[in-house]
């Protein structure tokens, strides 16, 4: 079957000494400490190690064939939006980041498809850099589940998804400086718990402040399987419900309206809460999606969904079709 793998990250072999340019900041640096390994360097502290599929199309393209996903969508490292630094330098690393993903799908059409950052903190600016994006063949952009902790139902974004809903273009909303992190740092808590309950905080700051009212063609998909908005939907339902006067100040409507209204992709580690995500929200809001190639991603991109009990038109669905009507492909 047909495969897109709708979320894998990418980053540049070789970044430039942004910090020093600047005169500021922890901007991520690269140690390549040994052959095919770097580290991410934020400052002086150690981010994250990361291997050459992270940065190498070659060896990437050779995994995608073991994996048999015939596509990737390719987008930075979370870690990499900068919503922290001053707008204009943010903007010069989205333009550093997302020049080399449109040569990295230039290079390969026929494998990998992008998504653009840009410098959220300013939305004339966000604009600005997705119009250039789309023009030079990206799909979209991925942006975080959260913006220097203000939420996306900020009125100050709702021009950026009324400029997303114009240009047709997808949207990820992927999970990053997450909430608590300065207060659970052990066990890796953070990443097991604050990630699923970003997107969460996403999915609910969307529906609740209305922007789906708004731009009802906007196309969002949410990562990790929509995180912990399905599990607790009904919850969240009753919250609505009891305390409309907290809840839907800003949009009257059932939050169970918007179930199908969004994708969300296949990465959720379990048959069975596949299963819950497609009784959900449909399978055509479903798309295979791996985190690849990090370790808490899917081990084998595809694995979940090709042996799941389900019908192959149900595969077949979030495996390609899904992302092609996500991508408008």
């Amino acid at each position: 079957m047909f495969t897109i793998d709708t979320h894998t990250h990418i980053i540049p072999k070789h970044i430039p000494d942004f910090a020093k340019k600047f005169g500021y900041g922890e901007f991520i640096q690269l140690d390549h400490h040994a052959e095919g390994r770097a580290w991410m360097m934020q400052g002086d502290k150690r981010f994250r190690e990361i291997v050459a599929n992270c940065w190498d199309e070659n060896i990437r393209m050779q995994e995608m064939e073991q994996h048999q996903a015939d596509m990737q969508v390719i987008c930075t490292i979370p870690v990499m939006f900068s919503y922290w630094a001053q707008a204009q330098h943010a903007l010069e690393v989205s333009m550093f980041l997302n020049d080399h993903i449109t040569e990295v799908v230039n290079n390969h059409p026929s494998k990998f498809i992008g998504l653009a950052t840009v410098p959220l903190q300013d939305t004339k600016l966000s604009i600005q850099e997705l119009e250039r994006c789309m023009k030079a063949g990206h799909k979209g952009v991925q942006i975080g589940s959260n913006v220097n902790n203000k939420n996306l139902s900020e009125p100050e974004f709702m021009e950026f998804f009324a400029a997303c809903e114009s240009l047709n273009a997808a949207v990820l909303v992927h999970p990053w400086q997450m909430m608590g992190q300065e207060h659970m740092a052990k066990y890796w808590l953070p990443w097991l718990v604050g990630m699923p309950a970003e997107i969460s905080r996403a999915i609910c700051s969307m529906i609740f402040g209305g922007v789906f009212e708004k731009y009802p063609n906007l196309k969002v998909c949410f990562a990790h399987g929509g995180g912990s908005f399905l599990p607790t939907i009904s919850r969240i339902e009753h919250g609505w419900d009891c305390r409309p006067d907290l809840v839907a100040i800003d949009n009257a409507e059932n939050p169970k309206k918007y179930l199908g209204k969004f994708w969300v992709d296949s990465h959720v580690c379990d048959h069975k809460m596949l299963q819950y995500v497609i009784d959900m929200v449909g399978a055509d809001k479903v798309m295979q999606g791996s985190d690849y190639p990090f370790p808490l991603g899917e081990a084998v991109p595809g694995e979940l969904v090709r042996s799941a009990p389900i019908s192959d038109s149900e595969k077949k669905m979030i495996l390609g079709d899904a992302a092609k009507a996500w991508l408008n492909l």
